[in-house]
Protein backbone atom coordinates (compact mmCIF):
# COMPACT_ATOMS: atom_id res chain seq x y z
CA UNK A 1 0.00 0.00 0.00
CA UNK A 2 1.17 3.50 -0.88
CA UNK A 3 -0.55 6.76 -0.03
CA UNK A 4 0.49 10.29 -0.89
CA UNK A 5 0.05 12.37 2.23
CA UNK A 6 -2.19 15.44 2.28
CA UNK A 7 -0.49 18.73 3.11
CA UNK A 8 -2.51 19.22 6.31
CA UNK A 9 -1.21 15.97 7.83
CA UNK A 10 1.60 16.22 10.45
CA UNK A 11 4.92 17.35 8.98
CA UNK A 12 8.51 16.81 10.09
CA UNK A 13 9.83 19.95 8.42
CA UNK A 14 9.52 22.44 5.58
CA UNK A 15 12.25 22.54 2.94
CA UNK A 16 13.30 25.91 1.44
CA UNK A 17 16.17 27.18 -0.73
CA UNK A 18 17.53 30.73 -0.63
CA UNK A 19 18.45 32.91 -3.61
CA UNK A 20 22.16 33.18 -4.35
CA UNK A 21 24.55 34.80 -6.79
CA UNK A 22 23.94 32.24 -9.55
CA UNK A 23 20.13 32.41 -9.57
CA UNK A 24 17.90 34.67 -11.64
CA UNK A 25 17.26 36.68 -8.48
CA UNK A 26 20.83 38.00 -8.68
CA UNK A 27 20.99 38.25 -12.47
CA UNK A 28 17.81 40.28 -12.79
CA UNK A 29 17.75 42.50 -9.73
CA UNK A 30 18.75 43.20 -6.16
CA UNK A 31 19.66 39.95 -4.43
CA UNK A 32 19.31 41.48 -0.97
CA UNK A 33 15.78 42.64 -1.79
CA UNK A 34 14.95 39.14 -3.02
CA UNK A 35 15.83 37.72 0.39
CA UNK A 36 12.90 39.48 2.06
CA UNK A 37 9.99 37.12 1.25
CA UNK A 38 12.13 34.04 1.90
CA UNK A 39 13.13 35.39 5.30
CA UNK A 40 9.52 36.16 6.21
CA UNK A 41 8.29 32.74 5.10
CA UNK A 42 11.05 30.88 6.93
CA UNK A 43 10.59 32.96 10.08
CA UNK A 44 6.83 32.35 10.11
CA UNK A 45 7.28 28.60 9.71
CA UNK A 46 10.09 28.33 12.25
CA UNK A 47 7.86 29.85 14.92
CA UNK A 48 6.34 26.41 15.39
CA UNK A 49 8.29 23.83 13.35
CA UNK A 50 11.61 23.00 11.72
CA UNK A 51 12.76 24.63 8.48
CA UNK A 52 15.62 23.27 6.40
CA UNK A 53 17.21 26.18 4.52
CA UNK A 54 19.38 25.25 1.55
CA UNK A 55 22.02 27.90 0.88
CA UNK A 56 25.45 28.50 -0.58
CA UNK A 57 26.79 30.00 2.63
CA UNK A 58 25.12 29.77 6.03
CA UNK A 59 27.35 32.56 7.36
CA UNK A 60 26.13 34.89 4.61
CA UNK A 61 22.44 34.64 5.51
CA UNK A 62 22.20 33.51 9.13
CA UNK A 63 22.43 37.04 10.52
CA UNK A 64 19.52 38.17 8.32
CA UNK A 65 17.08 36.47 10.70
CA UNK A 66 15.87 37.93 13.97
CA UNK A 67 15.87 34.37 15.31
CA UNK A 68 17.26 31.11 13.94
CA UNK A 69 15.38 28.84 16.33
CA UNK A 70 14.05 25.75 14.49
CA UNK A 71 16.19 26.61 11.43
CA UNK A 72 18.76 24.22 9.97
CA UNK A 73 21.08 25.82 7.41
CA UNK A 74 22.43 23.34 4.87
CA UNK A 75 25.16 24.39 2.46
CA UNK A 76 24.35 22.73 -0.85
CA UNK A 77 24.40 23.67 -4.53
CA UNK A 78 21.09 24.62 -6.16
CA UNK A 79 20.02 26.12 -9.45
CA UNK A 80 16.91 27.84 -8.15
CA UNK A 81 14.64 28.33 -5.15
CA UNK A 82 11.45 26.45 -5.99
CA UNK A 83 11.70 23.45 -3.65
CA UNK A 84 8.01 22.64 -4.18
CA UNK A 85 8.95 21.22 -7.55
CA UNK A 86 12.17 19.36 -6.78
CA UNK A 87 11.75 18.48 -3.10
CA UNK A 88 10.74 14.92 -2.14
CA UNK A 89 7.14 13.75 -2.02
CA UNK A 90 6.10 12.18 1.29
CA UNK A 91 4.23 8.88 1.25
CA UNK A 92 2.92 6.39 3.78
CA UNK A 93 3.36 2.68 3.03
CA UNK A 94 2.78 -0.60 4.83
CA UNK A 95 6.43 -0.43 5.89
CA UNK A 96 6.23 3.17 7.12
CA UNK A 97 7.20 6.56 5.64
CA UNK A 98 8.77 6.70 2.17
CA UNK A 99 10.21 9.66 0.28
CA UNK A 100 10.01 9.79 -3.51
CA UNK A 101 12.66 11.60 -5.54
CA UNK A 102 11.18 12.25 -8.98
CA UNK A 103 13.27 13.57 -11.83
CA UNK A 104 13.22 17.37 -12.20
CA UNK A 105 13.98 18.87 -15.61
CA UNK A 106 13.39 22.59 -15.03
CA UNK A 107 9.71 22.63 -16.02
CA UNK A 108 10.13 20.90 -19.34
CA UNK A 109 13.71 22.01 -20.03
CA UNK A 110 13.02 25.73 -19.68
CA UNK A 111 15.72 26.35 -17.05
CA UNK A 112 18.90 24.70 -15.69
CA UNK A 113 17.98 21.96 -13.24
CA UNK A 114 20.88 19.54 -12.78
CA UNK A 115 21.80 20.74 -9.28
CA UNK A 116 18.18 20.99 -8.15
CA UNK A 117 17.57 17.45 -9.41
CA UNK A 118 20.41 16.19 -7.18
CA UNK A 119 19.24 17.90 -3.97
CA UNK A 120 17.07 15.11 -2.55
CA UNK A 121 19.68 12.38 -2.99
CA UNK A 122 22.33 14.61 -1.43
CA UNK A 123 20.19 15.44 1.61
CA UNK A 124 19.32 11.78 2.06
CA UNK A 125 22.96 10.71 1.78
CA UNK A 126 23.92 13.34 4.38
CA UNK A 127 21.34 11.95 6.82
CA UNK A 128 18.95 14.90 6.91
CA UNK A 129 15.92 12.63 6.43
CA UNK A 130 16.93 10.21 9.16
CA UNK A 131 16.48 6.52 8.38
CA UNK A 132 13.50 7.03 6.08
CA UNK A 133 14.08 5.29 2.74
CA UNK A 134 14.11 7.33 -0.44
CA UNK A 135 13.18 5.95 -3.83
CA UNK A 136 14.44 7.53 -7.03
CA UNK A 137 11.81 7.60 -9.78
CA UNK A 138 13.04 8.04 -13.34
CA UNK A 139 10.02 10.09 -14.27
CA UNK A 140 9.47 13.86 -14.38
CA UNK A 141 6.98 15.09 -11.78
CA UNK A 142 6.90 18.41 -9.94
CA UNK A 143 5.30 18.71 -6.52
CA UNK A 144 3.33 21.77 -7.57
CA UNK A 145 1.66 19.83 -10.37
CA UNK A 146 -0.32 17.44 -8.15
CA UNK A 147 -2.82 17.96 -5.35
CA UNK A 148 -4.11 15.16 -3.12
CA UNK A 149 -6.58 14.78 -0.27
CA UNK A 150 -4.74 11.91 1.42
CA UNK A 151 -7.23 9.33 0.22
CA UNK A 152 -5.88 8.41 -3.19
CA UNK A 153 -7.44 11.20 -5.29
CA UNK A 154 -5.10 13.23 -7.50
CA UNK A 155 -6.19 16.64 -8.78
CA UNK A 156 -4.09 18.03 -11.63
CA UNK A 157 -4.11 19.76 -15.00
CA UNK A 158 -3.72 17.95 -18.29
CA UNK A 159 -1.92 21.02 -19.66
CA UNK A 160 1.02 20.28 -17.35
CA UNK A 161 1.18 16.54 -16.73
CA UNK A 162 0.37 15.53 -20.31
CA UNK A 163 2.71 18.10 -21.82
CA UNK A 164 5.24 16.41 -24.16
CA UNK A 165 8.04 18.48 -22.63
CA UNK A 166 7.88 16.43 -19.40
CA UNK A 167 7.86 12.73 -20.27
CA UNK A 168 7.81 12.63 -24.03
CA UNK A 169 4.06 12.85 -24.47
CA UNK A 170 2.66 9.92 -22.52
CA UNK A 171 -1.02 9.16 -22.97
CA UNK A 172 -3.40 9.87 -20.13
CA UNK A 173 -3.71 6.14 -19.48
CA UNK A 174 0.07 5.67 -19.34
CA UNK A 175 0.49 8.62 -17.00
CA UNK A 176 -2.27 7.44 -14.66
CA UNK A 177 -0.70 3.98 -14.53
CA UNK A 178 2.64 5.53 -13.52
CA UNK A 179 1.03 7.59 -10.75
CA UNK A 180 -0.87 4.58 -9.47
CA UNK A 181 2.39 2.69 -9.27
CA UNK A 182 4.45 5.43 -7.62
CA UNK A 183 1.98 7.49 -5.58
CA UNK A 184 -0.68 4.89 -4.84
CA UNK A 185 -3.22 7.03 -6.70
CA UNK A 186 -6.65 5.49 -7.00
CA UNK A 187 -8.50 8.06 -9.08
CA UNK A 188 -7.83 11.24 -11.03
CA UNK A 189 -9.61 14.57 -11.41
CA UNK A 190 -8.30 16.29 -14.54
CA UNK A 191 -8.73 20.00 -15.21
CA UNK A 192 -8.69 20.85 -18.90
CA UNK A 193 -9.08 24.59 -18.28
CA UNK A 194 -7.51 27.24 -16.08
CA UNK A 195 -4.31 29.25 -16.42
CA UNK A 196 -2.53 32.31 -15.05
CA UNK A 197 -0.78 34.83 -17.25
CA UNK A 198 2.96 34.79 -16.61
CA UNK A 199 3.00 31.20 -15.38
CA UNK A 200 5.84 29.20 -16.92
CA UNK A 201 4.99 25.85 -15.29
CA UNK A 202 2.43 24.92 -17.98
CA UNK A 203 -0.40 25.11 -15.48
CA UNK A 204 0.59 23.89 -12.03
CA UNK A 205 -2.46 22.98 -10.00
CA UNK A 206 -1.14 24.75 -6.89
CA UNK A 207 -1.71 28.09 -8.61
CA UNK A 208 -5.33 27.26 -9.50
CA UNK A 209 -7.15 24.86 -7.18
CA UNK A 210 -6.21 23.27 -3.86
CA UNK A 211 -7.63 20.68 -1.51
CA UNK A 212 -8.36 22.23 1.87
CA UNK A 213 -9.71 19.02 3.37
CA UNK A 214 -11.04 15.78 1.84
CA UNK A 215 -14.36 17.47 1.05
CA UNK A 216 -13.31 21.00 0.07
CA UNK A 217 -11.49 22.61 -2.85
CA UNK A 218 -10.46 26.27 -2.84
CA UNK A 219 -10.01 27.68 -6.33
CA UNK A 220 -9.14 30.90 -8.12
CA UNK A 221 -12.21 32.71 -9.46
CA UNK A 222 -12.49 35.61 -11.86
CA UNK A 223 -15.67 37.73 -11.86
CA UNK A 224 -14.52 40.35 -14.36
CA UNK A 225 -15.53 39.52 -17.95
CA UNK A 226 -12.95 42.00 -19.23
CA UNK A 227 -10.08 40.14 -17.56
CA UNK A 228 -8.04 37.82 -19.78
CA UNK A 229 -8.55 34.99 -17.28
CA UNK A 230 -12.33 35.15 -17.22
CA UNK A 231 -13.21 32.51 -19.82
CA UNK A 232 -10.62 29.95 -18.73
CA UNK A 233 -11.26 30.29 -15.01
CA UNK A 234 -15.03 30.18 -15.56
CA UNK A 235 -14.60 26.95 -17.52
CA UNK A 236 -12.39 25.62 -14.74
CA UNK A 237 -15.08 26.39 -12.18
CA UNK A 238 -17.61 24.43 -14.19
CA UNK A 239 -15.22 21.48 -14.31
CA UNK A 240 -14.75 21.63 -10.54
CA UNK A 241 -18.53 21.69 -10.11
CA UNK A 242 -18.75 18.42 -12.07
CA UNK A 243 -16.21 16.61 -9.86
CA UNK A 244 -17.39 14.23 -7.14
CA UNK A 245 -15.91 12.90 -3.93
CA UNK A 246 -15.43 9.15 -3.53
CA UNK A 247 -18.91 8.94 -1.98
CA UNK A 248 -20.47 10.58 -5.03
CA UNK A 249 -21.21 13.92 -3.34
CA UNK A 250 -19.98 17.15 -5.00
CA UNK A 251 -17.03 18.87 -3.39
CA UNK A 252 -17.57 21.99 -1.35
CA UNK A 253 -16.09 24.69 -3.58
CA UNK A 254 -14.68 27.90 -2.11
CA UNK A 255 -13.77 30.68 -4.58
CA UNK A 256 -10.66 32.73 -3.93
CA UNK A 257 -10.46 36.26 -5.38
CA UNK A 258 -8.14 37.01 -8.25
CA UNK A 259 -5.69 39.75 -7.21
CA UNK A 260 -5.55 42.90 -9.32
CA UNK A 261 -3.18 42.58 -12.26
CA UNK A 262 0.49 42.93 -11.40
CA UNK A 263 3.13 43.57 -14.09
CA UNK A 264 6.90 43.41 -14.37
CA UNK A 265 9.07 46.27 -15.62
CA UNK A 266 8.55 45.17 -19.21
CA UNK A 267 4.77 45.21 -18.90
CA UNK A 268 4.23 41.44 -18.68
CA UNK A 269 1.51 40.26 -16.33
CA UNK A 270 2.74 38.29 -13.32
CA UNK A 271 1.09 35.10 -11.94
CA UNK A 272 -0.41 36.45 -8.71
CA UNK A 273 -2.69 33.92 -7.00
CA UNK A 274 -4.00 33.30 -3.49
CA UNK A 275 -4.21 29.57 -4.24
CA UNK A 276 -0.46 29.36 -3.61
CA UNK A 277 -0.91 29.10 0.17
CA UNK A 278 1.01 26.79 2.52
CA UNK A 279 -0.48 24.62 5.27
CA UNK A 280 1.93 23.96 8.16
CA UNK A 281 1.43 22.08 11.41
CA UNK A 282 -0.03 25.09 13.21
CA UNK A 283 -0.49 27.83 10.66
CA UNK A 284 -1.78 28.80 7.24
CA UNK A 285 0.57 31.09 5.31
CA UNK A 286 -0.94 32.91 2.36
CA UNK A 287 0.55 35.30 -0.19
CA UNK A 288 -0.43 38.96 -0.40
CA UNK A 289 0.21 41.38 -3.26
CA UNK A 290 -0.16 44.93 -1.90
CA UNK A 291 -3.83 44.73 -2.87
CA UNK A 292 -5.69 45.69 0.34
CA UNK A 293 -9.19 44.66 -0.72
CA UNK A 294 -8.42 41.20 -2.11
CA UNK A 295 -5.63 40.55 0.40
CA UNK A 296 -8.09 41.09 3.26
CA UNK A 297 -10.82 39.10 1.53
CA UNK A 298 -8.47 36.14 1.03
CA UNK A 299 -7.39 36.33 4.67
CA UNK A 300 -10.99 36.14 5.87
CA UNK A 301 -11.66 33.16 3.63
CA UNK A 302 -8.62 31.32 4.96
CA UNK A 303 -9.59 32.11 8.56
CA UNK A 304 -12.93 30.42 7.91
CA UNK A 305 -11.31 27.42 6.21
CA UNK A 306 -8.60 26.87 8.84
CA UNK A 307 -10.13 27.81 12.23
CA UNK A 308 -7.52 25.85 14.17
CA UNK A 309 -4.50 27.46 12.56
CA UNK A 310 -2.88 30.88 12.79
CA UNK A 311 -3.44 32.82 9.55
CA UNK A 312 -0.24 34.55 8.44
CA UNK A 313 -0.07 36.88 5.40
CA UNK A 314 3.25 37.07 3.56
CA UNK A 315 3.98 39.84 0.99
CA UNK A 316 4.91 38.01 -2.22
CA UNK A 317 5.19 40.62 -4.98
CA UNK A 318 8.94 39.94 -5.15
CA UNK A 319 8.33 36.20 -5.57
CA UNK A 320 5.99 36.50 -8.54
CA UNK A 321 8.59 38.49 -10.48
CA UNK A 322 10.37 35.14 -10.87
CA UNK A 323 7.20 33.21 -11.70
CA UNK A 324 6.36 31.56 -8.38
CA UNK A 325 4.80 32.43 -5.05
CA UNK A 326 4.67 31.23 -1.45
CA UNK A 327 3.76 27.56 -1.91
CA UNK A 328 6.23 27.20 -4.77
CA UNK A 329 9.11 28.16 -2.48
CA UNK A 330 8.38 25.47 0.12
CA UNK A 331 7.96 21.70 0.41
CA UNK A 332 6.62 19.88 3.44
CA UNK A 333 8.43 16.65 4.36
CA UNK A 334 7.38 13.83 6.65
CA UNK A 335 9.87 11.12 7.63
Amino acid sequence: MRRLRAEWEPQSLILMAFPHEETDWAREGDLQKAYTPFIRIAQAIAYSQTVYILCRSAAAIRDLFCSTSNMVFIEISTDDTWTRDYGPLSLETDEGPLLLDFRFDGWGGKYPAQRDDAVNATLHRMGYFGRTPMERVDFVLEGGSVECEGGGTILSTSRCLLNPNRNGGLSREELEAKLRETLGAERFLWLEHGYLAGDDTDGHIDTLARFVDPETIAYVACDDPSDEHYEELSAMRRELESFRRTDGIPFRLVPLPLPPARYDEEGRRLPATYANFLITNKALLYPTYEAPETDRKAGKIFAGLFPGREIIPIPCNALITQGGSLHCSTMQVKF
